[in-house]
């Protein structure tokens, strides 16, 4: 008769010998509109059962992770395998500190180890009051932000030239970098969505930056459904150019309607 058939999985990975740790940077300090790597160490292995994962509670709202899938607002799930090259996205405008609680949790959910890190996110000393307090649009893309001193200079310049996914692997990691943008834009977190979008773009994918246009286009943002979003024409043509570049079909015809409006 076996005896551990109700054994929990907590009780199981005692029972291999040590009992699983997870550790995470006790600090972490970034920038605005910036990556930061948020490496977590989960082990030891033979203590972990399978199909476990780490939950990270405490994110700021605008902020993703290059890994996992959002379960919640500033709850995100990270396999473990994507632990090591894990890194917090933050877009512009975020700033404050943020307490991040770090939880190995089994398959059945139970509770296996803990760990906590704090984020700090320094104001941008670039950003002038006047300007945040005239600006009502929501925190743009980084690279958008990062560009051009002046209006007319930025609009008059077109978009930096890029090279399509250049391995099948580089292509696929684009394509999951979309899906999480996707993810996020379905649940109204159109922040975190055009910083996916974003890198899926600048690896080269023209879906990318035709999800990331969209998300600025008025046309698009009412037939999605999505509310709350604030479009901008502006930033829709630019990333439209960019789409058109890397061989979207589609990119002239919305270029064409933005420009008849």
């Amino acid at each position: 008769m076996l005896a551990a058939v109700g054994l929990c999985a907590s009780a199981l990975a005692q029972t291999r010998g040590s009992a699983p740790a997870v550790t995470a940077p006790q600090a972490i300090v970034a920038e605005p509109a910036s990556q930061a790597a948020f490496p977590i160490h989960v082990g030891p292995a033979d203590a972990v059962p399978r199909n476990s994962f780490v939950r990270l509670r405490g994110l700021p709202p605008m902020a993703a992770l290059s890994e996992g899938h959002s379960i919640g607002p500033g709850t995100w799930a990270v396999p473990l395998a994507a632990l090591p090259e894990l890194k917090i996205m933050l877009p512009a405008g975020s700033s404050g500190r943020s307490e991040i609680i770090v939880t190995l949790v089994a398959v059945d959910g139970s509770v296996l180890a803990e760990a906590k890190s704090t984020l700090a996110v320094a104001a941008d000393p670039k950003a002038g009051r006047g300007q945040a307090q005239r600006d009502p649009r929501p925190p743009a893309v980084a690279s958008i932000l990062r560009a051009g001193a002046a209006e007319g200079a930025e609009r008059s310049q077109p978009p930096q030239p890029v090279t399509q996914p250049t391995t099948p692997q580089d292509r696929e990691r684009a394509l999951r970098l979309v899906k999480k943008g996707d993810e996020q834009l379905s649940e109204g977190n159109a922040a975190a969505a055009r910083l996916f979008y974003e890198r899926a773009a600048d690896a080269g994918l023209a879906q990318g930056a035709m999800a990331l246009a969209a998300t600025f286009d008025a046309v698009e943002l009412a037939r999605s459904g999505l509310r709350g979003i604030q479009p901008d024409t502006k930033l829709a043509q630019r990333w439209y150019e960019r789409a058109m570049q890397l061989g979207a079909g589609d990119a002239e015809a919305r270029l064409r309607r933005i420009g008849a409006n």
